[in-house]
C-alpha cells in the first residue's frame, strides 16, 4: 500500500542498523565489545545519586501530570543559573526551553527557522543533520572535512556556502569525532556568520546559527569549550544552543533537554515541542531542578565521571597508538571531549581468510565485528563517503578491561588480512 513521499524517502539510522547485527550476534551468544551507540550502560555510569533520589521523591510526591509545555519555570530558572556558573551565559527563563532530550530541540530548531527548500549548511561527519534536512526537505549543503584539521570545519571550507543560507548547524566536542574547536577557529565562523548577515536587507531572515554543546561539560586536558556568544555577543539573537543532562550526567534515559536562545525563536520552538508532544517527563524535571542547584555535589560528580572516560578513551588512544608504532595501518585522534574516540582502520583492498575483499569502512566494520568481536561505527553513518575508512568509537557502554582485552583481538584480526 502507498504511503507519503516523505515515508518514502526518509532513511533510517544507520548506527541503528549496526546495533541490530550486534544484537543479533549476542542473541547467538556471542560476546561484542560494543562500542557503537552514543550511550551509557547504566550499569557502568549510573545516574548521579542526588538525581536517582530526587527522580524517585518526585514520583512519590505524585509529579506525574503534563509540565508546561516549555518546561517547569523552576527548571528553567536552575538551568538559568547553571548557564551563568558554567559558560558565563546570561539567558533568562523566557529565553530556554525544556524538552525530552535534545533531539526535539535540534528538530524544533529547523522547524523554526527552515523552509522548505532553504540552504541549511553543515559539515561532515555530522550527527542527524542530514535527516532532518529531509523531514523538511531543505537543501543539505555538506562540507567534507579533513582529518588533518582533526574533522572540524574550518570558516575557509565553509565560507562558499553560506550566502542565503538559513541555518549554519555546528557541533563541539563533536558527535562523532570527540574533536573540538579551536577559540580561532570558532571566531573566524563566527565572523562569517555575522557578515553575511550584514548583506541582509532589515526585515530579511538571518542566517541563524544552531550550535550543540551536549558534551561541552566532557572536555578533557588542556582543551577547552568557546561558544559563539561568549566569543561574538553580537551573535546571541541568532544563536541557538542544543544543551541538556544526557550526556554529562550519563542520563540518556531520562530525558531531560534544554535549549536556549533568541525569545521570539524559543517561542515558536515552545509551540512546536508543544505539538510534538515531546516535553521531559514532570518528575525528571522537578529532579533535575533541584539537582543542578547542588554546585558542590555535581562539581564533585563530574571530576569523577569525566576521570572514568578520559581513562577509556585514553586506553583506546593509547591502543591505537601501539598498533600504529607495530607498523599497522591504523591512527587515533587524541582524545579531546564527548566519549568518542575517533579512529582509522585503513584495510580496504585486503581480504579475509575467507577471500572476502574488503571494499568500504563498511567491510572493514562487519569484519571486525565478526573476527575480532568489536564494533564501530564507520565515518559514513554519518554522511562521509564509504571509501573514508575512519570510525567513531564510543566509551559509554563498555569497561575500561574490556577496552585493555579488545586491543590484542583487532591486532590479531588485522594479521589475518592479506
Amino acid at each position: 500500500m502507498s504511503v507519503s513521499e516523505l515515508a518514502k524517502n526518509l532513511h533510517g539510522s544507520e548506527i541503528i542498523k549496526i546495533a541490530g547485527e550486534i544484537n543479533e550476534l549476542k542473541r547467538q551468544g556471542q560476546a561484542i565489545a560494543n562500542l557503537t551507540i552514543g550511550d551509557f550502560d547504566s550499569n557502568i555510569y549510573p545516574i548521579p545519586d542526588q538525581l536517582k533520589q530526587g527522580i524517585v521523591e518526585a514520583y512519590g510526591h505524585n509529579q506525574t501530570n503534563y509540565p508546561p509545555a516549555d518546561g517547569m519555570l523552576d527548571l528553567r530558572e536552575s538551568v538559568s543559573s547553571f548557564l551563568k556558573d558554567r559558560y558565563n551565559l546570561n539567558y533568562s527563563s523566557n529565553q530556554i526551553l525544556i524538552s525530552g532530550g535534545s533531539r526535539p530541540l535540534i528538530y524544533s530548531t529547523f522547524l523554526a527557522v527552515v523552509n522548505p527548500g532553504d540552504k541549511v549548511v553543515f559539515p561532515l561527519p555530522s550527527w542527524n543533520n542530514n535527516h532532518y534536512c529531509d523531514l523538511l526537505k531543505a537543501e543539505a549543503v555538506m562540507i567534507q572535512t579533513r582529518a588533518e584539521h582533526n574533522f572540524m570545519p574550518t570558516a575557509g571550507e565553509i565560507r562558499p556556502h553560506l550566502k542565503g543560507a538559513s541555518l549554519l548547524a555546528l557541533c563541539s566536542p563533536l558527535n562523532p569525532t570527540g574533536t573540538m574547536f579551536s577559540k580561532k577557529d570558532l571566531e573566524e565562523i563566527c565572523d562569517l556568520v555575522i557578515a553575511e548577515n550584514k548583506t541582509r536587507a532589515a526585515g530579511d531572515k538571518p542566517l541563524y546559527l544552531l550550535y550543540d554543546q551536549i558534551y561541552s561539560q566532557l572536555t578533557f586536558g588542556h582543551h577547552q569549550h568557546f561558544d559563539p556568544v561568549s566569543l561574538r555577543p553580537e551573535l546571541k539573537d541568532v544563536t541557538i544552543f542544543i544543551d541538556g543532562a544526557s550526556k554529562c550526567f550519563a542520563s540518556t534515559g531520562v530525558r531531560v533537554g534544554w535549549g536556549f536562545g533568541p525569545a521570539h525563536v524559543i517561542n515558536h520552538m515552545k509551540s512546536i515541542v508543544g505539538h510534538m508532544g515531546a516535553w521531559s517527563p514532570k518528575a525528571e524535571q522537578v529532579a533535575m531542578a533541584k539537582f543542578l542547584r547542588q554546585v558542590d555535589y555535581v562539581n564533585s560528580y563530574l571530576d569523577k565521571f569525566k576521570s572514568r572516560i578520559q581513562n577509556s578513551l585514553n586506553t583506546l588512544y593509547q591502543g591505537f597508538q601501539q598498533l600504529k608504532a607495530e607498523g599497522f595501518k591504523v591512527n587515533a585522534i587524541e582524545p579531546m571531549g564527548a566519549i568518542y574516540l575517533t579512529i582509522k582502520v585503513d584495510y580496504a583492498g585486503k581480504t579475509t581468510p575467507d577471500g572476502v575483499l574488503l571494499q568500504t569502512s563498511t567491510d572493514i566494520n562487519s569484519y571486525l565485528i565478526k573476527e575480532a568481536k568489536v564494533a564501530f561505527v564507520p565515518f559514513s553513518a554519518f554522511g562521509t563517503d564509504d571509501e573514508v575508512n575512519w570510525f567513531r568509537a564510543s566509551v559509554g557502554a563498555i569497561t575500561l578491561e574490556e577496552i585493555e582485552l579488545l586491543i590484542p583481538r583487532v591486532k590479531a584480526a588485522l594479521l589475518k588480512l592479506v
